[in-house]
């Protein structure tokens, strides 16, 4: 994508997001599908970070003594079911408004998430980092996913994780997740993904390589319709989830 397309694609973006203001948290709301999709990803986040750094998974705060931070945390949908998990969360996004709703409902909900409006570009020339980076359905909506990605990998520390979940660039995505999920079943406002802009699982995983992590991680994600839910699957082809680690030292 061109340099001087991407200030105008990026504003768009964020006033798409700063637009939705309390209905992020609405279950039933535009951001129904991401609800519905929140216990698949937060129990593949909690697995991957206790067998990555070899924690025990107890009860309560299986997470505890984990520094996260959650990159395009939006309201903290994300973000607060990990810090409930024991982590020591920081959701940073670039739409002020979705923040300021994400730290009223911390307030209301008693999450304990340190929220901040800023990019990731912004976070990276910072001296903090932190054990694990997420990146929740943030890649397909960034202008250059090679950047982005870079400068996630950036915030981890040496033996830390990247998590990430995204939408495969493909004819069964574009059908799915494009046709069904935004003009058929109305399950998203039109025009909320570009299909250009999604990334293959080999493109995510050359992206990770070039920034110093190697991938450790690829699950697909699929609706069962019959039970309405989202359940883990091979099949990368529409949705999937992406671990990747840094060396040590």
């Amino acid at each position: 994508m061109s340099a001087e397309l991407s200030p105008k694609l990026m504003a768009q973006e964020v006033a798409r997001f700063d637009a939705l203001g309390d209905s992020w948290w609405d279950a039933d709301g535009p951001m129904a599908p991401l609800h519905r999709l929140n216990p698949v990803r937060v129990g593949w986040a909690r697995d991957a970070i206790l067998r990555h750094f070899k924690l025990e998974a107890t009860a309560g705060a299986p997470l505890a003594g984990v520094d996260l931070i959650d990159v395009g945390c939006g309201a903290g949908l994300f973000a607060e079911p990990l810090a409930r998990l024991g982590a020591d969360v920081v959701g940073v996004d670039p739409s002020l408004a979705s923040i300021d709703v994400a730290r009223r409902h911390a307030e209301e909900t008693g999450a304990r998430v340190a929220y901040r409006g800023a990019t990731v570009e912004e976070l990276g020339a910072e001296p903090r980092r932190f054990d694990v980076v997420s990146a929740m359905e943030v890649i397909e909506h960034v202008a250059d996913a090679r950047s982005f990605v870079a400068a996630a990998a950036s915030l981890v520390k040496p033996g830390g994780l990247l998590l990430a979940s995204t939408l495969n660039r493909t004819l069964k995505s574009f059908a799915l997740a494009i046709v069904g999920a935004e003009y058929v079943l109305r399950w998203l406002e039109p025009g909320t993904h570009r299909w250009e802009q999604f990334v293959t699982p080999i493109e995510l995983t050359g992206f990770a390589r070039a920034a110093g992590l190697t991938r450790i991680s690829l699950r697909g994600v699929v609706y069962d319709p019959l039970r309405a839910v989202w359940r883990l699957s091979p099949d990368v082809g529409v949705n999937y989830l992406f671990a990747a680690a840094k060396p040590d030292g």
